[in-house]
């Protein structure tokens, strides 16, 4: 896996800042006067950024009525119009402006555009209203287009239709879509990271679960207050696994799991298996992806030292690099071949290798494919798996 963006994604922002550019140049071009030209078309142009961004923050979630609704005022401020209204084939998703009680008339003007996906014009004669001082006699209605499809009309009303405001909703309309799009792909994302945690908890290994309670069972006549012990970290080391929360977590909580499993695993190898952690106090809030770091360490403990003769060294460490929390797994176990590892990172994992491969995956789909993991290996030299992650990342926040 090479290359440093996510294609789709780029391609859907580039639209965005290319109709954004064009929105910005029309509208600082409609505002512009012969004096202080620079410093109006500077002011128009940051108005329509700020203005833009606003209404980006209500969209974020894809054209919902609620976020629709919230939105609609910014929109309003970037056509400059007397009313907007956003409407779907469902009806009308939200109004914002005067004359209000053209509100309920707004999805019927927008099914010629939702059927044909054209731009279309109405007149005073089709924006009928017996108030004289009214100031929507008039609308533009242009189409919101997804993946070829007509998912929304958004409709400018003012007191006339002029030439300026017809380009102006288009491009709008065109920035709702690329907003529409974008917020599809997150959703896309999601549901692609909660398959592959389900995946991730599928495979936890029944042989881990089997050893363990073998182990657990061996206490109970010998040491029941260590069977006691081993019992409840086994309880807990399920329940976090197997728990139905948010796709992130902190460092601090993910490393405590990781512990209950070395506290099991200890339990069945004995003095087999030694440990050592190195964790940076200050990067232990840090979000990561829940059960990001767990798979690494049984994959050291199952293939790097389980068939080692005297058994071996596991290491974990966590240091805090800038603006970056960095985490290594390390073991001195008999390693493995860098072929079948680039095999498993490459998206064609055997079934003993699942969590490698599933853990890579999520990292590079939530922070970019320069995220994902590091390893260095060859046979008989152990091996050492390292990945970064942002301190701060826009949408990643750790869920209880």
């Amino acid at each position: 896996m090479s290359g440093s963006f996510h294609l789709p994604t780029a391609i859907l922002v580039a639209g965005a800042m290319g109709l954004l550019y064009a929105l910005v140049r029309l509208v600082s071009h409609s505002r512009s006067a012969s004096r202080g030209f620079v410093s109006e078309v500077d002011q128009a142009t940051h108005a329509t950024l700020h203005t833009a961004s606003l209404a980006a923050r209500h969209l974020q979630d894809g054209l919902t009525q609620e976020g629709t609704t919230r939105a609609a005022r910014h929109l309003r401020e970037l056509l400059g119009s007397s009313a907007v209204a956003v409407c779907d084939a469902a009806g009308l998703l939200a109004w914002d402006g005067a004359a209000d009680h053209h509100a309920a008339g707004a999805a019927g003007h927008a099914q010629e555009v939702l059927g044909t996906g054209r731009t279309i014009v109405l007149r005073a004669g089709q924006v009928q209203c017996p108030d004289p001082d009214c100031p929507v006699r008039s609308a533009v209605i242009a189409p919101v287009v997804t993946d070829g499809r007509v998912v929304a009309a958004l409709a400018a009303y003012g007191p006339n239709a002029s030439a300026g405001l017809a380009r102006a909703t288009e491009e709008v309309a065109g920035w709702m879509a690329t907003q529409a799009e974008l917020a599809d792909l997150g959703h896309q994302r999601t549901r692609t990271m909660e398959a592959e945690l389900r995946a991730l908890r599928a495979q936890i290994s029944p042989h881990f679960i089997y050893n363990s309670l073998a182990a657990i069972a061996s206490f109970v006549r010998t040491d029941p207050d260590r069977a006691r012990e081993l019992l409840l970290e086994f309880a807990d080391f399920t329940r976090y696994a197997l728990r139905r929360g948010g796709a992130f977590t902190t460092l601090a909580e993910e490393l405590r799991n990781v512990e209950r499993y070395l506290v099991l695993e200890q339990a069945r190898f004995g003095d087999r298996l030694r440990i050592s952690l190195l964790i940076a106090p200050e990067v232990l809030p840090v979000t990561v992806p829940y059960l990001a770091i767990q798979p690494l360490v049984e994959n050291a403990v199952r293939h790097g030292l389980a068939t080692k003769e005297g058994g071996g060294h596991v290491s974990i460490t966590a240091s805090d690099e800038g603006a970056e929390a960095v985490i290594t797994v390390e073991d001195d176990g008999v390693g493995s071949d860098p072929v079948a590892i680039r095999t498993v990172l490459d998206g064609h994992a055997d079934g003993d290798n699942v969590g490698l491969g599933n853990v890579d995956a999520r990292l590079r789909q939530v922070y970019g494919d320069d995220f994902g993991l590091v390893v260095e290996t060859a046979p008989g030299a152990g091996t050492k798996v390292t990945f970064r992650v942002p301190k701060y990342a826009p949408g990643v926040h750790a869920t209880t």
